[in-house]
């Protein structure tokens, strides 16, 4: 019997300060992704969101989740490798219309048509936003921009086109300023088997302020969006006096009334290949903008053939051997060639002789380590005479642990839970990049949502070069250490070690 995942919308925030300018559409989205994730039934550690170069990019951060920030236009490439390699996650692709349709259109178009199990978030806001406004590939024809002073001459592209051409099988389209549709579209990509591709509109608050005006706005919407349900006609409009049908081969807007009726308008299929290329031409102002599920359809996926494909393999075959695959065929020996002129010959052998240079490395003497070398390796922390921690309860205010660090005039607090066991370290420099101006109320604000929590703890029989060690890689000045039960009974810091070596070798 599976145990039912019980999570909420504070367990997928993450403890990073988020860094995107006032107003920007980012927020709701992230808003949004952190409101859904609860409710697809993935545990938290099987989640990983994948992201590029970008505004948007800086996704991964923000959310408490595996992430990988990766390289322009890259996500797509990294995101199929895991999704093939773990088919349990759940991963998220968050890229923008530069980052994914510029650099990263090619590896966009191969994760989508090979249906890997993915859900893609794509941002537009039809601007370059992080490189300071220049016109990006969805900018309409004639943009003005640092990039195009006299307009774009270019002829955007269309994603949910591009999408469709690629033979995605699910294509949705939301707008960040409509959370509770935002939050219903994110929900249906989450569980659809396959490629999930949703195109997210958003203004650039900067360098695109206006690009959706009409469509952002609670009190016009409406009558500008298109609101998609499968099975049911293609009505919009405040009062639902609008719809869409056929003219010809071409959409139209029609006014319900004076002898038409719902019946003659266009019916939404998710499943019409062809319905979805007509609303992928529907570009707004001309027609109201579509929104929701645009396309779904059930096709097997790139990772569920990989594996019937290695099923196959190894009911013909059986399990195979990796050394005896490399030493099946295509091995050639070369030598020097002989009096007939051979220089080399295929052995299907993997040869046995150890290659000379390797055996050099082998027969080089052991690096010599200096004297302050060793003495790192050879003193405990002990030796550093650690000093008796500070400590504080999780529940306490922040007003009380910064009034505590004042008192004792320290750099760290040590936290601790209700049974005096280790839980996180407030710092200086949580004070000055999670506080310092951004808590009004001090007294009301708790140390918990503030501290560093589960931080690094050695015990002080450890070397003290360990210690250095992970100062080093986590970007610690302090390191509390603890007792076998975690309880803290000393706390260190990057000062301690620089006087116990002057105390050795002055």
């Amino acid at each position: 019997m599976s145990i039912p995942i019980t999570l909420n919308r504070k367990d997928f925030v993450s403890d990073q300060t988020v860094r995107w300018c006032p107003g920007c559409g980012d927020y709701a989205i992230l808003a949004s992704v952190q409101k859904t994730l609860p409710d697809i039934g993935v545990p938290k550690e099987n989640i990983v969101f994948i992201s590029g170069i970008g505004c948007s990019s800086r996704f991964p951060y923000y959310m408490n989740t595996y992430g990988i920030h990766s390289i322009h236009g890259r996500a797509p490439t990294l995101a199929t490798g895991l999704a093939i390699a773990n088919p349990e996650l759940s991963v998220w692709v968050v890229t923008g219309d530069g980052d994914g349709l510029s650099i990263g259109g090619n590896h966009l178009i191969h994760a989508i048509r090979r249906n890997i199990n993915l859900n893609i978030l794509l941002f537009n806001n039809r601007i370059y936003g992080l490189t300071k406004g220049q016109y990006s590939p969805t900018s309409r024809t004639g943009t003005k921009t640092k990039s195009s002073p006299m307009g774009s001459l270019e002829q955007p592209l269309n994603p949910i086109a591009l999408a469709m051409a690629a033979e995605a099988t699910f294509i949705a389209r939301s707008i960040d300023a409509h959370t509770q549709h935002l939050n219903e579209t994110l929900m249906a990509a989450s569980q659809h088997k396959g490629i999930s591709f949703v195109e997210i509109y958003q203004n650039c608050v900067i360098f695109n302020p206006n690009e959706w005006i009409g469509l952002d706005d609670r009190r016009v919407r409406d009558e500008n969006i298109l609101y998609l349900e499968h099975g049911k006609p293609m009505i919009f409009g405040k009062d639902m006096d609008k719809g869409i049908r056929l003219n010809g081969f071409r959409p139209a807007v029609v006014q319900l009334g004076n002898g038409i009726t719902e019946d003659d308008l266009l019916v939404h299929d998710e499943t019409s290949t062809q319905l979805a290329f007509i609303l992928a031409s529907m570009e707004f102002p001309e027609f109201p903008a579509p929104m929701g599920v645009i396309r779904r359809v059930e096709k097997q996926t790139y990772t569920d053939g990989l594996m019937n494909q290695i099923e196959t393999a190894r009911q013909i075959k059986g399990n195979g051997n990796l050394r005896t695959l490399y030493e099946s065929a295509d091995l050639w020996t070369v030598t020097a060639k002989d009096q007939n002129g051979v220089a080399s010959k295929q052995t299907g052998q993997l040869s046995l002789e150890v290659d000379e240079e390797y055996v050099d490395e082998l027969d080089k003497e052991p690096e010599v380590t200096t004297a302050m070398q060793d003495r790192l390796i050879e003193d405990t922390i002990a030796a550093l005479s650690p000093k008796a921690p500070i400590t504080i309860d999780v529940s306490a205010s922040l007003a009380k642990a910064v009034r505590q660090m004042n008192t004792h005039r320290i750099g760290c607090l040590v936290v601790t839970d209700a049974h005096d066991k280790l839980v996180g370290i407030f710092t200086e420099k949580d004070v000055l990049h999670r506080v310092v101006g951004l808590v009004e109320d001090l007294e009301t604000a708790v140390i918990a949502d503030y501290m560093t929590p589960d931080p690094i703890a050695l015990k002080a029989n450890l070397p003290i070069a360990q210690a250095l060690h992970e100062m080093h890689m986590h970007g610690f000045r302090h390191i509390p250490l603890v007792d076998d039960e975690h309880r803290p009974e000393g706390i260190i810091s990057f000062r301690d070690v620089v006087h116990h070596l002057k105390e050795r070798f002055a």
